[in-house]
């Protein structure tokens, strides 16, 4: 079982930049596969970025390629998202997950409990 704990989420301006991070805690981090999904309110969840095994693994929303990085510190067991240049549909409860494969929220076999994103105007 994996545990994941996310933070840094809050609320920040247009054009502003924020950095989630996500600890893991229990089986090895570095077996996994590390998604990073958004859901805003009344939308279903929906892909952000993955991160493989390997950091030539690496892919991202279309709409946050060029804004967002996602990457990983095998030796913290931490996934990190920085976002810049965030929009105001870049607003809604960001998730970490680990799991198997990158782009459908089945690949995910354990979830983090969220953390709010809000871009103001």
């Amino acid at each position: 079982h994996v545990q994941l704990v996310e933070s840094g989420g809050g609320l920040v301006q247009a054009g502003g930049s924020l950095r989630l991070s996500c600890a893991a805690s229990g089986r090895p981090f570095s077996t996994y596969a590390m998604g990073w999904f958004r859901q805003a309110p009344g939308k279903e969840r929906e892909f952000v970025a993955a991160i493989g095994l390997t950091d030539d693994m690496i892919y991202y929303r279309v709409s946050v390629k060029g804004r967002f990085t996602i990457s990983r510190d095998n030796g913290k067991n931490t996934v990190y998202l920085q976002m810049n240049s965030l929009k105001l549909e870049d607003t809604a409860v960001y998730y970490c997950a680990a799991g198997r494969g990158y782009f459908n929220a089945y690949e995910y076999d354990y979830w983090g409990q969220g953390t709010q994103v809000t871009v103001s105007s």
